[in-house]
């Protein structure tokens, strides 16, 4: 429900009604909507595109982030009622925004892990290829969100990794 509608557009009616519990009931094992939220968005990081599948330790970084892209990309298009990336779409609302906020940190965490993963074999281009994979993938996730089919978000993906390649390249002797 919030990735197909957001997080401010889902009521707490809706969501007791579709979990099948009293409000009570929901308070009391979640806190809050804000603290069910952070569940969904750490539930979903975990096992949509769940990263620690993807960037397996001695795997050629341009190869898992190659995968994690192309993933993204017919993941992000699949199912019509969930377009692009739940936690990508949340964390473009305003700054201030307690879902916005929730799903930077989400966000966050998964740059986190793919600098790790960089940085093993590649410390300084560590910085760059997060930040390129994470544009990437957030321009992925809008494409999904305005209809953009997989097969095009693919190609999209193949063609990015070309510039991965780049800035995961030694630096040329001049």
């Amino acid at each position: 429900m919030f990735h197909a509608r957001g997080y401010d557009a889902v009521g707490l009616a809706a969501l007791t009604e579709a979990i099948g519990i009293k409000p009570p009931s929901f308070y009391k094992a979640f806190g809050s909507k804000a603290e069910f939220f952070t569940r969904i968005l750490e539930r979903y990081s975990r096992s949509v595109l769940a990263l620690e599948s993807i960037l397996l330790p001695g795997r050629p970084a341009v190869e898992a982030l190659a995968e994690l892209l192309e993933r993204a990309a017919e993941t992000y298009a699949r199912d019509p009622q969930q377009l692009g990336c739940l936690v990508l779409e949340a964390a473009r609302g305003c700054a201030d925004e307690e879902s916005a906020i929730m799903a930077r940190r989400a966000a966050e965490q998964r740059r986190s892990q793919i600098r790790a993963f960089v940085a093993l074999t590649n410390p300084a281009a560590a910085d760059a290829v997060t930040d390129y994979v994470a544009s990437v993938m957030s321009g992925l996730s809008a494409s999904a969100r305005e209809g953009m089919s997989a097969a095009r978000l693919t190609m999209v993906a193949r063609a990015a990794t070309e510039g991965m390649k780049a800035l995961l390249a030694p630096p040329a002797d001049v």
